[in-house]
C-alpha cells in the first residue's frame, strides 16, 4: 500500500503540529515538579476529561476490539465494559478525595494513609513495579498495535516502525511534560474520533459489504451482533457476562480502571482546578469512553468477518508477515487498506494519535513515578526542580526503548490485557477500602501485590509449557487468583497492627475534615447506579440505532435521560 501525496501532506503537518505544542510549553513545564507533572493544578475538566479518553485509546485499542468481536461477538466486549462500575465508583466516591489530597502522584498516599519504614518501602517499590516494569508492558503492548498496522499498511518491519513511531511522542512528552500531554491529546482525540467514524462509513458502504443492512443480515455477522450473551449458555455467560461483572469490576487493578482511582487517572484528578474540576472530568470520561466511542470500532469488526471470514485469508493477504502476528486483531488494520487517498491520511494519523497520547501519558505518567516517589524520595532528596525534571526527561526516553523491545516478543493485543488483569487480580477491593477501613495498612498491599504477582505468573508460565501442569480455563484463574490474593491481604490485615494513631487522624482530618466519612453515602450509591446504567442505556441505544431497532433505541435514551437528572441531584446534594 502507498500513501499519495494528500495522505502525507496530512500525516507530516500533525506531526509538526504537536512537536510544536511540546517545545511551545516546554519553557512553563520545565519550571518545575509539579508544573511538568501537574501542570500547576490549574486545568479545566473538559481538557482532563478529554486527555483521560484518548489515552485509553491506543493503537492496539480498535485492535483488540476487532479480535474481541470476530472470537466472541460483540458481547464479548463485558469484558471492558465491565469496568464502567469502577469508574462510576470513581466518580461519585474518590475524585474529589483524591484532589483534597494535594499530593503530586498516587503513590505519595502511601506515605499519606500509612505510616513507618514499610509504607515507605510500599512507596519506592511500587514506583519501581509500576512505573518501569507494569508501564513498559502496557506501553509493549501499545507499540505491538503499531506495529501490526505498519507492516499491514506499508509493508515496514518491526523497528522500522519503532523507529519511525517513537522519536515524535519522546520529544514533546520530555519537552512539553503533563501541559503538551494534554493538549495534544484534545487535538488527538478530535483526529481520532474523526477517523474512526470517517473510515466505519467508508468501509460498510463498499461493494464487498453493501452498507449496514446488508452487513447486518449476513449469517456470519448476524450471529456476532448481540448485545448480551446467550443466557442459556454458561460457557460463554459466566466467562463474558457474570464473572466481569460479578467479580472482575471490584477486585482487578487494571490502568485506566483502578478501583478507587490511581494512575494517570489520578495524575490527572490531581492536576484539576478543584475537587468539582476533577469529578466532571472523570464523568466525562466514562460516559465517552464507554458509551460514545466503541460503535465504529464494533462496525468495522464484524464487516471484517466478510472481508477476512478466517486467519487463513488474513494470512494470504499478508503473506510477508510473521504468521505468530496473524491473529484476529489483525483483522482492524487490515481493513484499513481499502481506504482511500485523503481519508486514508486522516485515519492513519488518528491511528498514529491514538499510539502517541497513550504513549505520552504512560511516558509522563512512569517518569512521575520514578522522579517523586523513588528518586527525590530515596535517592536525592535536595534535588533540585531543575534537575528533577531532566531526570524525568531522561526517565522518559529509556522507558520508551525498553517498551520498544519488548513489543518484539508479544503477539497479540489480548495477550497482554489478560496478563494485566491476572496480575491486578484480587487486589481491587483493597484500593476501594483503604481510604474508609482504618486497619489496612502497608503490609495489606504488600501481600496483595506480592500474592497477586505469584499466581499470575504461575499461570502464565504453565499456560506457555507444552504439557501444562494445570489445565484450567483462563476466566477461572481469574476468579482463583481473586479468591486467593483476597483471602491473603485480608489476613494479612488482621495479623498485623494498623498505622499509627496520629498517621490516620491527620489523613482522615485532611481528607475529611471534621465530617464523616460516610456523609451523602446514599446520595453517592444513587449516583453511582444512575451513572452505570445511563451510561450502558446511552451505549446499546446508539447499538440500537445502528441496528434499526428504534423503539428499543428510543426508550433506552429515555431511560438514560432520567439518569443523568438524577446523577445531576446527586450532585447537587454532595455539593458538586
Amino acid at each position: 500500500m502507498h500513501l499519495e501525496i494528500l495522505d502525507w501532506i496530512i500525516i507530516i503537518s500533525f506531526f509538526i503540529v504537536f512537536i510544536v505544542i511540546g517545545l511551545v510549553v516546554a519553557k512553563q513545564s520545565g519550571k518545575d515538579s509539579k508544573s511538568f507533572f501537574l501542570s500547576d493544578r490549574n486545568m479545566p475538566w473538559w481538557l482532563l476529561g478529554v486527555s483521560m479518553v484518548a489515552t485509553t485509546f491506543a493503537a492496539d485499542t480498535p485492535n483488540f476490539v476487532a479480535g474481541v468481536i470476530r472470537e466472541d461477538g460483540v458481547f464479548g466486549n463485558w469484558i471492558w465494559w465491565s469496568f464502567l462500575l469502577t469508574g462510576m465508583l470513581t466518580v461519585f466516591f474518590y475524585a474529589k478525595l483524591w484532589r483534597r489530597s494535594g499530593i503530586t502522584t498516587d503513590l505519595e498516599f502511601y506515605e499519606l494513609r500509612y505510616s513507618g519504614k514499610s509504607a515507605a518501602f510500599l512507596r519506592g517499590f511500587r514506583a519501581i513495579y509500576l512505573g518501569i516494569f507494569f508501564n513498559i508492558v502496557i506501553m509493549a503492548n501499545v507499540c505491538l498495535a503499531t506495529i501490526k498496522i505498519g507492516h499491514v499498511m506499508f509493508g515496514l518491519s518491526a523497528v522500522h516502525v519503532l523507529l519511525i513511531a517513537s522519536p515524535v511522542v519522546v520529544i514533546y512528552s520530555a519537552f512539553g511534560g503533563l501541559k503538551g500531554v494534554l493538549l495534544t491529546d484534545f487535538v488527538q482525540f478530535i483526529i481520532a474520533m474523526i477517523g474512526s467514524i470517517w473510515a466505519t462509513i467508508y468501509i460498510v458502504n463498499m461493494p464487498e459489504i453493501g452498507g449496514i443492512d446488508k452487513l447486518l443480515s449476513t449469517p456470519a455477522v448476524a450471529a456476532k451482533t448481540a448485545m448480551l450473551p446467550d443466557f442459556s449458555k454458561p460457557e460463554l455467560l459466566i466467562p463474558l457476562l457474570i464473572i466481569p461483572l460479578a467479580v472482575q469490576w471490584w477486585s482487578v487493578w487494571y490502568p485506566g480502571a483502578e478501583p478507587g482511582g490511581g494512575g494517570y487517572i489520578a495524575q490527572r484528578m490531581l492536576a484539576a482546578k478543584d475537587e468539582k474540576n476533577a469529578t466532571y472530568a472523570t464523568l466525562f470520561f466514562n460516559i465517552a469512553h464507554y458509551a460514545l466511542r466503541p460503535w465504529p470500532w464494533i462496525i468495522i469488526g464484524l464487516a471484517s468477518i466478510i472481508v477476512f471470514p478466517n486467519l487463513e485469508s488474513l494470512q494470504a493477504a499478508f503473506p510477508d508477515l510473521n504468521p505468530a502476528f496473524v491473529k484476529n486483531d489483525l483483522s482492524y488494520p487490515a481493513m484499513l487498506t481499502f481506504l482511500p487517498a485523503g481519508l486514508l491520511g486522516i485515519v492513519i494519523t488518528s491511528l498514529i494519535a491514538a499510539f502517541m497520547s497513550t504513549i505520552s501519558t504512560h511516558l509522563n505518567w512512569g517518569s512521575s513515578y520514578v522522579v517523586n516517589d523513588f528518586y527525590v524520595r530515596f535517592l536525592r532528596k535536595e534535588a533540585t526542580d531543575k534537575e528533577q525534571v531532566a531526570v524525568g526527561r531522561i526517565s522518559t526516553v529509556v522507558m520508551m526503548v525498553f517498551a520498544g523491545l519488548l513489543a518484539l516478543v508479544l503477539e497479540e493485543a489480548r495477550d497482554g490485557f489478560n496478563l494485566l488483569l491476572s496480575i491486578g487480580a484480587g487486589t481491587g477491593l483493597l484500593f476501594i477500602l483503604r481510604w474508609f477501613w482504618s486497619r489496612i495498612n502497608p503490609y495489606s498491599e504488600i501481600a496483595a501485590m506480592l500474592i497477586s504477582f505469584v499466581i499470575a505468573a504461575f499461570f502464565f508460565i504453565n499456560g506457555k509449557m507444552d504439557t501444562p501442569m494445570v489445565d484450567i480455563a483462563g476466566h477461572w484463574q481469574l476468579v482463583i487468583g481473586v479468591v486467593v490474593t483476597t483471602i491473603g491481604w485480608v489476613a494479612v490485615t488482621y495479623l498485623t497492627k494498623p498505622s499509627d494513631a496520629e498517621t490516620l487522624n491527620s489523613f482522615n482530618s485532611l481528607i475529611f475534615g471534621n465530617e464523616s466519612k460516610f456523609k451523602g453515602f446514599g446520595m453517592k450509591i444513587l449516583g453511582f447506579f444512575a451513572g452505570v446504567v445511563g451510561v450502558y442505556c446511552t451505549l446499546f441505544a446508539i447499538g440500537n440505532f445502528i441496528y434499526s431497532n428504534n423503539v428499543l433505541a428510543f426508550s433506552l435514551s429515555a431511560v438514560a435521560v432520567v439518569c443523568g437528572l438524577v446523577i445531576i441531584k446527586s450532585f447537587q446534594k454532595t455539593d458538586l
